[in-house]
């Protein structure tokens, strides 16, 4: 077509020039190097490479759906790793490989002086562990060793951190007794060594090189009740037999619904499985705001093993897991019972040593990749700052006894 028009404009009035031999001249470009100086972000280079190829123009459509595919795929395989699901997609833990009874004939043979504990400070399974100790007075008689998470998701020590301080704020630390750089080397050292998940909170017994126990109610219920001849407060019980019942009932119902609902809500591969597990979560919040405004604590005027387990999700919610865990249907500051109960026990002496609210911060945002890619930190919520927490929450009205309130303040 081009050479039928081409050949039209040659009119008979003019000489036809004799024709050339056609040159095809190929032009040629070359994209600039790019050199990642020092200080140089890795995103410099790749800006200026996609500008070249489609200049302020959206990436073309193929090139997002083949990146988007892979992303999709990528994920679903980091999350079965980090978070093993049912055929479902909802999130399903992993049981712990080291429960223990304390009520067994193993706890009085092994002897608490050789009793070490590891924790993160991010994990909420650990923090139990630490409020039990720190209320009964066990600090001397079973040390700890804080763990911070690393960028592989392994728990590791990190050198020359103090142990226990920064205004007596609990920080990552050294492995004070073995020694080692992460937590899975510790792991390893029992006989026969171990090849599964190194999860925090971990009893150790130091003289035997071996793990008591991995499992976190285990470790309570043994701080609470089975090391009172080395406790600095073995008149507090916080599991008294009068209320074990009404403990478990508790248990039965904030351990799914809410301790691992959160996770159940933000590990879900699947928005039936998502869907599922935040109107759970909810509806058992909503049904704790109800009781606690009439109740001080779970089971009446005395705190529990019940309260500490719940409390420590509560400490994280609006911190992360209404943000990252998509727990986004209420923040805990609507639920004006929970939220002063919340506080309540966080003003309970020793809690809030144990509350260090950067490292759970660093913890779950900068290590999580799957959730948040680009590792970016969100601002903290003001009403998660100690200022906020530490406000009057009047709810020494529900209480109609003094009497555990008093013996949480004997050191």
């Amino acid at each position: 077509m081009s050479c039928c028009s081409a050949n039209a404009l040659l009119t008979p009035s003019f000489p036809v020039p004799r024709r050339k031999k056609t040159r095809h001249v190929i032009t040629t470009f070359t994209i600039p190097r790019c050199h990642v100086r020092p200080g140089m972000s890795l995103q410099q280079p790749l800006t200026a490479i996609t500008k070249l190829l489609w200049g302020n123009s959206l990436p073309p459509q193929l090139l997002i759906s083949t990146v988007r595919s892979t992303w999709s795929a990528t994920w679903h395989l980091l999350m079965s790793q980090l978070a093993p699901s049912d055929p479902s997609g909802g999130y399903s833990r992993p049981p712990s490989q080291f429960p223990a009874n304390p009520n067994s004939p193993q706890f009085p043979r092994q002897n608490p002086n050789f009793l070490h504990l590891y924790v993160g400070l991010p994990c909420p399974w650990a923090h139990r562990t630490l409020i039990v100790r720190a209320l009964k007075g066990l600090e001397n008689a079973v040390p700890v060793s804080i763990a911070a998470p690393g960028t592989d998701g392994s728990w590791e020590f990190r050198n020359g951190a103090a142990q226990e301080g920064e205004g007596d704020k609990f920080v990552p630390g050294l492995d004070k007794a073995n020694g080692c750089r992460t937590l899975r080397e510790v792991y390893r050292l029992r006989r026969g060594g171990y090849e599964g998940r190194s999860t925090v909170p971990m009893l150790w017994d130091v003289k035997k090189k071996e793990v008591v126990c991995n499992e976190s109610y285990d470790i309570v219920e043994l701080f609470n009740s089975g090391l009172n001849g080395l406790a600095g407060n073995p008149g507090l019980d916080l599991a008294p037999p009068a209320l074990k019942g009404r403990i478990e009932e508790w248990n039965r119902v904030i351990y799914p619904n809410v301790n691992n609902g959160v996770y159940r809500c933000g590990f879900s591969q699947s928005q039936e499985a998502y869907d599922a597990a935040v109107n759970e979560l909810f509806s058992t919040l909503d049904m704790l705001d109800d009781h606690l405004g009439r109740c001080r604590y779970l089971c009446g005027d005395m705190l529990t093993l019940a309260d500490i387990c719940l409390f420590t999700t509560l400490v994280r919610f609006d911190l992360v897991y209404n943000v990252l865990f998509k727990c986004t249907k209420k923040k805990l500051l609507e639920y004006p019972n929970l939220h002063g109960y919340m506080r309540d026990i966080y003003q309970i002496p020793k809690v809030a040593e144990t509350c260090n609210f950067q490292a759970i911060m660093d913890g779950y945002y900068g290590i999580l990749f799957p959730l948040n890619p680009g590792s970016i930190r969100p601002v903290m919520p003001s009403g998660c700052e100690h200022e906020a927490l530490i406000r009057p929450h009047n709810r020494e009205s529900l209480s109609s006894s003094a009497d555990q309130i008093m013996a949480l303040h004997v050191s």
